[in-house]
């Protein structure tokens, strides 16, 4: 690791300060058991419920080069800003979050039909180092013109025959009479470590890696718990879709009921309770799940 100044005694996670993808990555933190001090105000460094970690609160762009030269041990940004600064990192845990799609798009009444089409022409983006590799692959000839944001108005002013730029749903780009004419890349939001972090911080890493994974399997899932007829027993079974279960426990004040407990997908809940009252399932509880540990 390259030193940065003075020997850190504590891991120091950096976090996007603004940005679409930030304040998801701060909730899914703070979901995690880790409270970060004072968060809505986002200084530079701020500390957690956790002594030994310390937030840095830096660009999303600029996080993979922080993590990479020492600034940060760890951070969590798009794998697109990865791609883009070519920072030497381990990717450590895909969040599978923050989804969206590195596009090329033209106007809408433009005679450009694919990146072949724009040999010779200009293309505005936020993402050059990317697009460079890109062109280069197929051996097009582009200049291109980087910009700092609103590149959806480039072709319009005039400055770019062309855009890449990131989409999640493409209504932007819809609105903005863009059309879609190839994907560069897909991206999701991921947790990446400085190689030589991974080895001094290696239990706080797992630790935090941990933390954040419980969040990310309870999302969707709640905890369904009833009490059951013995008889009726099968046929609540066959119903119910648990995860690794159902888990069944005798009722203490009734030897002839028994109560069942499952995890089960948020999405089947809706028919599946009429389902279970049905085949004689009763005093059905759904609680939320907060954390999951597999």
């Amino acid at each position: 690791m390259k030193s940065t100044g003075r020997e850190r005694t504590v891991m120091r996670l950096a976090v996007p300060n603004k940005g679409r993808i930030a304040d998801p990555i701060i909730e899914l933190v703070e979901a995690g058991g880790l409270k970060i001090e004072n968060s809505h105000t986002r200084k530079l460094i701020s500390r957690t419920s956790d002594p030994e970690i310390e937030v840095l609160f830096a660009r999303p762009i600029d996080i993979p080069e922080y993590v990479a030269i020492g600034a940060a041990d760890i951070g969590i940004t798009g794998r697109d800003m990865v791609l883009e600064r070519g920072s030497v990192v381990d990717e450590i845990l895909d969040l599978g979050s923050g989804a969206a799609r590195l596009v090329l798009a033209v106007p809408e009444d433009s005679d450009i039909e694919s990146a072949e089409d724009l040999d010779g022409k200009k293309v505005a983006t936020e993402f050059p180092g990317v697009c460079e590799k890109f062109f280069e692959k197929r051996g097009i000839s582009v200049t291109l013109v980087p910009v700092g944001g609103a590149c959806e108005a480039a072709p319009y002013l005039g400055i770019a025959d062309a855009i890449i730029d990131l989409t999640s749903s493409g209504t932007t780009l819809a609105t903005n009479k863009l059309r879609i004419v190839d994907e560069i890349l897909s991206s999701t939001t991921v947790l990446i470590g400085n190689p030589d972090a991974r080895k001094k911080y290696a239990d706080k890493i797992d630790e935090f890696s941990l933390a954040i994974r419980s969040v990310l399997s309870a999302k969707g899932q709640r905890y369904l718990m009833m009490n059951v007829l013995r008889d009726n027993l099968d046929e609540v079974r066959s119903v119910l879709p648990g995860l690794s279960g159902p888990t069944i426990m005798d009722v203490a004040s009734d030897k002839g009921m028994v109560a069942v407990h499952a995890v089960v997908s948020e999405e089947h809940l809706y028919s599946l309770i009429s389902t279970l009252k049905r085949a004689g399932a009763k005093d059905i509880l759904i609680v939320p799940i907060e954390r999951m540990i597999r």
